[in-house]
């Protein structure tokens, strides 16, 4: 068993490999995984700081406030709206400075690796893990 040390996940398989599995089922666009996937990937990214830039964090944790709020639905639409606009046709100055560990939480209560149970993210329970997982990530960033 290994710990991660910027979530606090302690797990056999490193949260990058198992958020590889997860973006593979995310990329399936079935559900349950597929309509999930932007929280997924706003809740590791905001958990692994090495992956967000600076300045980087508030569209994820707008896209989960909107996620616990007001559901799968909601977070969905939103999105979707910021994939819209993810176009290499909108242009707008890359930020590449890594966050600045200080404003970062560490040490989560739910993690890729509660999600993923046994390596496989199975199915059943996805959707209310995912809500784990979004609030757990909310309520360290609130603290």
């Amino acid at each position: 068993m290994d710990t991660c040390a910027q979530c606090g996940a302690v797990s056999d398989t490193p949260c990058e490999e198992l958020f590889q599995r997860l973006l593979a089922l995310d990329h399936s666009r079935q559900e349950p995984w597929g309509p999930l996937h932007g929280v997924a990937v706003a809740c590791y990214r905001l958990q692994h700081p090495a992956s967000l830039a600076e300045g980087t964090h508030a569209f994820p944790l707008e896209l989960l406030r909107t996620h616990v709020a007001d559901g799968a639905g909601a977070s969905r639409k939103l999105t979707e709206r910021a994939r819209r606009t993810n176009s290499h046709r909108v242009r707008r100055r890359e930020n590449t400075t890594p966050a600045a560990r200080a404003d970062v939480p560490s040490g989560f209560a739910f993690t890729v690796a509660e999600v993923a149970v046994d390596g496989s993210f199975p199915a059943g329970g996805h959707p209310e893990r995912v809500r784990s997982w979004a609030r757990a990530t909310l309520a360290a960033w609130s603290a």
